[in-house]
Formats: C-alpha cells, sequence, structure tokens
C-alpha cells in the first residue's frame, strides 16, 4: 500500500505542473478551472483503482474499459510532462542568455537600456497557441505509440558465440518471448498472434523469461491458453518476473505445466543433441526473496549437480543477475524485464536500476541478451522500443 502512496504523490506533482504550465495561463473561468482540474484527479486515480479492484478479485468488462482509458491517459500526461519540462528547460536556458547578452550590453555598451514591454494579452496568446501545438504533438506521439505497442512484434535475430559448443548444438535456435504482460488490455488476441510468429519460426528451444501476466490465473487462464500451441522439439522453459509475483506465484508456477512448460527455479536441465550437451538454468526473479523466502534468487544453487565441461545458459528474467551469474561462470544469460524503456524519455529510469536495458552485452566473460519485451505494461505506448520476439542463434566461438 505505501507503494501506491508513493505513486500516488509523485503522480500528484506530475499532474499538478501539467495543470500549472497548462490551465493556469489559459485563464478559463472558474467552472471551466474546476472541470479540468477535476479531469486531472480523475486520470490520476483511473489506472490505479482497476489494480486495486483487481486484487480483491473483481473483474467485469467495465473495468477492463476503465484501465484501457486509465493507462492511455497516464501515458498520455506523462509523456506531456516531459514534453513540458523539455519545453520549460529551453524556455529557462534561453532568458537566462538572454540576460546575459542584456548585462554585457549594460556593462561594456552604453550603459543605458531600451525598455521594452510585452503585451500581456499577447504574450498570453503566444502561451496558449505553444500549449495547444504541444498538446497536438503529444497526441500525435501517442497515435503512433499505441500502433507501435498493439502491432506484431519484430523478430530479432542474433548470433551468440559460445565457447566450447558441441558441433551438434552449432545453428541451434533458441527462441524467447518475455514481457507480454497479459493484463486488462492485452488479451487473447494477442497471445495467439505471438504463437503464430513463434511458431513460424520454427524454434529448437523455446523459452518465456518472466512477467508473462498481470493478474490471477482465474482471471487470465482464458487470455494466455493459446501458449499450448507453441512448438519446440527440445522442450519449452519459463523462469518467473518480478509481475508473477503480484499475481499469485505459486498459482502460475502450478499453471505452466499444464501450458507445456518447465518450470526452473533456481535449477537447471541438460539439453541433448545428438551426444552433444548443454545446460540450460532459470533462477527466480531478482526480487523473488521479498515474496517467498524460497524463491530468493540463486544461479549458483541453479547449477546443483550439474556436470562439468558443458556450455551454461542462463535464463534470468531481470539483467542485474549477470554479476552473480558471471560469478557462477554461466557463458550466456537471456533476460527482459526492462521493455527496453517502453517510451522514450523513460527508458532513463529503467536505467537507474538495471546494468543494460536492450540488446547483447559482456561482463567479466559473460555475454548477455536484454529484450526489449513481446508486449507491454501499463500504458498501451512503445515510443522508440519496438516489441519483439528474440532468436538466438548459438555458434561455435
Amino acid at each position: 500500500m505505501i507503494f501506491f502512496f508513493v505513486i500516488i504523490a509523485i503522480l500528484s506533482l506530475m499532474y499538478g505542473y501539467i495543470g500549472w504550465r497548462l490551465i493556469v495561463p489559459a485563464a478559463f473561468s472558474l467552472p471551466v478551472n474546476m472541470i479540468l482540474w477535476g479531469m486531472l484527479l480523475v486520470f490520476l486515480l483511473l489506472p490505479i483503482i482497476p489494480i486495486l479492484l483487481r486484487f480483491r478479485g473483481v473483474t467485469t468488462v467495465w473495468l477492463d474499459a476503465a484501465s484501457w482509458v486509465g493507462y492511455l491517459s497516464f501515458g498520455f500526461l506523462t509523456l506531456l510532462f516531459a514534453i513540458l519540462i523539455a519545453r520549460d528547460m529551453i524556455v529557462l536556458v534561453t532568458l537566462g542568455f538572454a540576460k546575459i547578452v542584456y548585462l554585457a550590453h549594460y556593462i561594456f555598451g552604453s550603459g543605458e537600456s531600451a525598455s521594452h514591454t510585452i503585451d500581456p494579452e499577447r504574450r498570453r496568446l503566444l502561451i496558449n497557441s505553444v500549449n495547444i501545438g504541444l498538446l497536438g504533438f503529444t497526441g500525435a506521439l501517442i497515435g503512433y505509440g499505441i500502433y507501435e505497442a498493439l502491432r506484431d512484434p519484430d523478430v530479432v535475430n542474433i548470433d551468440v558465440p559460445i565457447k566450447n559448443l558441441p558441433e551438434e548444438f552449432d545453428g541451434f535456435r533458441v527462441v524467447q518471448i518475455t514481457d507480454i504482460h497479459v493484463s486488462s488490455t492485452l488479451k487473447r488476441g494477442f497471445v495467439q498472434r505471438v504463437v503464430n510468429i513463434v511458431n513460424g519460426l520454427a524454434p529448437d528451444l523455446l523459452v518465456l523469461t518472466g512477467d508473462l501476466v498481470d493478474g490471477t490465473v482465474g482471471q487470465l487462464g482464458y487470455d494466455v491458453a493459446p501458449l499450448t500451441e507453441l512448438r519446440a522439439p527440445h522442450g519449452k522453459f519459463f523462469t518467473t518476473g518480478n509481475h508473477e509475483y503480484y499475481s499469485g506465484v505459486q498459482q502460475w508456477v502450478e499453471e505452466m505445466p499444464k501450458l507445456g512448460f518447465t518450470v526452473l527455479l533456481n535449477e537447471h536441465r541438460i539439453v541433448e543433441r545428438g551426444v552433444g550437451r548443454l545446460l540450460l538454468a532459470g533462477v527466480t526473479d531478482f526480487e523473488g526473496g521479498r515474496f517467498a523466502p524460497a524463491h530468493v534468487t540463486d544461479p549458483f544453487k541453479a547449477l546443483a549437480g550439474a556436470p562439468d565441461g558443458i556450455p551454461r545458459i542462463l535464463l534470468a528474467h531481470q539483467p542485474k543477475s549477470i554479476f552473480k551469474a558471471s560469478e557462477a561462470g554461466y557463458d550466456y544469460v537471456i533476460s527482459g524485464h526492462t521493455h527496453g524503456g517502453q517510451y522514450f524519455p523513460y527508458h532513463f529510469l529503467a536505467a537507474l536500476t538495471q546494468p543494460y536495458i536492450r540488446g547483447f552485452h559482456t561482463y567479466n566473460g559473460t555475454q548477455i541478451y536484454v529484450s526489449k519485451g513481446t508486449g507491454y505494461w501499463g500504458p498501451q505506448l512503445r515510443i522508440g522500443a519496438k516489441s519483439e520476439i528474440t532468436v538466438h542463434r548459438l555458434a561455435r566461438a
């Protein structure tokens, strides 16, 4: 509950700033001002109320509709806030530079200054015109962001050089889906489209690296059901993300085998192809121990009883698992969690808590790939971070 109060406090400051910079300069009549400020208050609460109701087990079509409007308004207003901040910083720097020029002219020039007065009405008209333009620009970005969020994910192909990779696994294709976030705004139709794309790629092995859902099995079981149609001759593997712990992790751990997935909770499996072998391990989410003592993430425990001398691949939802994974001697880590930032400029927030937010990296000899995610979370937006289904093609180094 403290988390929600913190979020409300932060959003209150952001939405208040929007009202101060847009509603106040417009100088509407008192009734109009009250309506507009009231709308900001409604939009502040609208994304949060459905979440709280779902925690109580409430599921209705009207709640789904409220979630759509709430999350979309959240996306629009947070994006607008960032644009207004950028605009005001530019104005502040410009005014500061003009002030310096004025002082320089006064000190080194004639010592006289011209008196310039600006018509208040003209100034208000200019400010409001700029504000209208910014609202239009934000709206256009939102339209583009919705399109990117709801369209089919890109297929991203990467070659992964692995030392001591058996010849039988050269060209072995691991297909990753992650961070789908099936929820009140993303449902069965999208899941089915993802399944169709993945099956068309003919993966050798499939991994789902967490954050499949935002809701309980009872609420979303129907929507994730198409995952049973996924086909991979060497298996389908799942490891938990942080959102599974918000959604009833034990229920989902029990549900995933029914969908055909092997759940890896700080454990591993040996994948065989001919006489070649490699190790595939999975750890619980980096924050799992906060919710269940048995779910403390442990890359070392995941290697218990593992044979030596074969390549080691780790499924870890959060990229910051790379540090312990490197200590444990994994060759390659497959992660997600960050959504690649999901929409600009808030990718900077992801960079505050994770060592990497997208793409291929190497840390202390251990390689890691961070997917931008297959779905979206919260606002139905993706700007500057296209969704993806990733094909990891293993190659002999």
